[in-house]
């Protein structure tokens, strides 16, 4: 007992070592990824360091979920791993202690470390992305005159819309200059154009001073006087040097956090519970409105009189009405409204749909942003025993310590981890796919894949096997090596040949028998093969007795039956009989059709397939009778061997 204790305070030092370490290069690099997106938010805004420092603490904030799984997964993987290169876990094993023994105090750690990740998801994870949001927003607003892009219009400067043809980053001069100044309305408008200019802050960090250079100002003249725009005046000023200032206060300040009241991320699963329920109640409000909107509306077209109205209504109650025969008693001037009147009326509808659509559509959205964000706390901390279960088990399979193998395993497992949470999210969040679906699709990939690798390592079993698994694939695909047999330098016992011309003889009665009771040529009895199976092990005990027979006469120098001994198949002995052994397993492919039917052609195959090879056993074996024979006439009575 005391040595289980030390082994366990062994182990959890190791792993605590290496958890601090990984989790922190985790977060490092989560980091610096999410700053490579927002890089421009932050070179050349004048920022404080107290700025600087509150985005980043909540930027670390906010990522340490996310790295949370990584670290889990990569230092289980390096802890067993270096214990399994030092023979630390041989030595385990063999005082009788198994893996999942040994895994015991860890699995409280995770847990431990899982429900700390739920705690910190949802409660101090949303305030922090609630507050880089803000800085974000505010960070963008700082110094508008250096985003101003290329190539396409740029609307950060109040009242402006500015084009930017070309811009020089080392002196801040802009070419090619297109400004569109908006006041009250689009009438009064000025446009100026501008070979060249430059924008910069004022001291006070309240104003823009925009220089421009040889250019041109076209504006209306703004007067009440004209009512009809067309008629309004305007003014024409060509300009060598011209110094506009423009409001803007780039004083930096955090944006309203009423911004952010329809971000999911920055609810608590509560608050999330909170806002379902209303957004729920507000939309199906909206939908009921809709509905009795829909009951309300009434298709009534002009022209058409009381007696007309009646009549369509016994010819509705006889089931015999007819809106040709109705239209056409009308007068072509009738005609002309009511068909007008109805494309107005069906033009307006599908306008009206439309903007309803958009409407509920935008409440679904809404809807599922939420439900995703509250279904991906849970999903993040159960990812975390996931990572450890598929961590620590592949360890002590590879064996390999270090930073070499196990990072390049642990970047496998996450990228796919990644690909599949991001697909099954995008496609969750735009509808195509249900929610519990797209947001469980890594779990449900990764929790099978933990549940095999733990087997396989506390059974000891090679899972990275290569040859294992081209068996398996030749087997499936009905594949098979062709067989070897090669003079042997040092032999002890010559061939029995009088016993093995007896064996072969035999054998080649038997698989002629067994090719004419079992019928091969013909397609198996479905019933018989996946409903009433009787067990067939011939084929099994000739191949046995075929095999006893290639080994014995192996022991040949005789390089012709060495040549024939090749040519035997290696004889597939169940396939051709059943497609699984358990019965049950059997029927169940009955009942799935398809892979029933590619079960039943299959084995059909493998008979035809058996045909042919004991066809070529039974040819085989009269060849090498026949050289035995041969031999046997050609040597003197007292040689001992071929």
């Amino acid at each position: 007992m005391l040595g289980i204790k030390r082994l366990y305070i062994l182990i959890i030092k190791q792993f605590a070592l290496l958890f601090v370490g990984t989790f922190f290069i985790a977060l490092f690099v989560l980091m610096m990824q999410f700053v490579w997106q927002y890089v421009d938010a932050l070179i050349g805004k004048g920022l404080t360091l107290d700025i600087m420092a509150q985005f980043f603490w909540y930027m670390a904030l906010m990522m340490v979920p996310q790295a949370l799984p990584l670290a889990i997964l990569l230092s289980s993987l390096i802890a067993f791993g270096n214990l399994g290169e030092s023979s630390e876990l041989t030595a385990i094993k063999a005082a009788g202690i198994s893996l999942m023994q040994t895994l015991k105090p860890l699995i409280f750690i995770v847990i431990a470390i899982a429900l700390a990740s739920f705690y910190f998801q949802n409660n101090i994870g949303p305030q922090a992305k609630g507050k880089i949001g803000q800085l974000l927003i505010s960070m963008k607003q700082k110094s508008p005159e250096l985003e101003i892009p290329e190539g396409i219009f740029y609307d950060g400067i109040p009242q402006c819309n500015i084009y930017v043809q070309r811009k020089e980053m080392k002196t801040g001069m802009l070419y090619g200059i297109m400004i569109y100044k908006m006041t009250d309305s689009y009438e009064d408008a000025a446009i100026i154009l501008a070979d060249s200019g430059m924008l910069q802050s004022t001291a006070e960090k309240r104003h823009l001073l925009l220089n421009l250079y040889s250019g041109e100002w076209f504006e209306n003249m703004r007067s009440s006087d004209f009512g009809n725009s067309a008629t309004v005046p305007y003014r024409r000023e060509t300009f060598w040097h011209k110094r506009i200032v423009l409001d803007f206060d780039s004083d930096f300040n955090l944006a309203d956090a009423n911004i952010f009241g329809q971000n999911a991320q920055a609810k608590s699963l509560n608050q999330i519970r909170v806002d379902i329920d209303s957004l729920n109640h507000t939309y199906d409000s909206i939908g009921r409105a809709y509905y009795d909107d829909a009951k309300r509306y009434s298709y009534n077209i002009p022209g058409i009189t009381k007696a007309d109205t009646l009549r369509a209504i016994q010819a509705l109650r006889a089931k015999t009405f007819d809106y040709d025969s109705v239209y056409a008693h009308l007068s072509p001037d009738k005609q002309r409204t009511a068909v007008n009147n109805a494309l107005s009326k069906v033009t307006q509808q599908m306008s009206e749909l439309d903007f309803r659509s958009m409407m509920t559509s935008e409440g679904d959205k809404y809807l599922r942003q939420h439900k995703l964000e509250a279904l991906n706390k849970f999903v993040l901390s159960l990812s975390c025993i996931i990572f450890f279960f598929i961590g620590a088990p592949l360890g002590a399979i590879i064996r390999k310590g270090g930073l070499g193998v196990p990072i390049i395993a642990s970047v496998i497992v996450f990228i796919i981890f990644y690909i599949l949470d991001n697909v099954g999210f995008r496609m969750a969040k735009q509808g195509s796919w249900s929610i519990w679906f797209g947001k469980g699709l890594a779990t449900a990939v990764l929790a099978p894949t933990a549940v095999f690798i733990t087997y396989k390592a506390n059974n000891d079993s090679a899972v990275f096997n290569l040859d294992s698994y081209i068996n398996l694939g030749m087997k499936l695909l009905g594949m098979r090596r062709k067989r070897s047999v090669t003079i042997k330098e040092v032999i002890i016992n010559d061939p029995d040949y009088t016993r093995d011309i007896q064996e072969l003889e035999r054998i080649s009665g038997e698989v002629t028998h067994y090719a004419h009771t079992r019928q091969l040529k013909l397609p198996p009895n479905p019933i018989k093969v996946f409903f009433k199976y009787h067990p067939d092990h011939e084929i099994e005990r000739i191949s046995n007795e075929l095999e006893e027979v290639i080994e014995d006469l192996s022991n040949t120098r005789d390089r012709t039956i060495i040549g024939h001994l090749g040519q035997y198949p290696i004889v597939s002995e169940k396939a051709h009989t059943r497609p699984f052994e358990h019965r049950w397993m059997n029927i169940l492919s009955a009942i799935l059709v398809p892979i029933g039917a590619f079960l039943y052609f299959r084995m059909w195959t493998f008979r035809l397939r058996l045909l042919k090879d004991l066809r070529t056993i039974k040819q085989t074996n009269s060849q090498i009778i026949s050289r035995i024979q041969e031999k046997k006439m050609n040597i003197p009575k007292d040689s001992i061997t071929l």
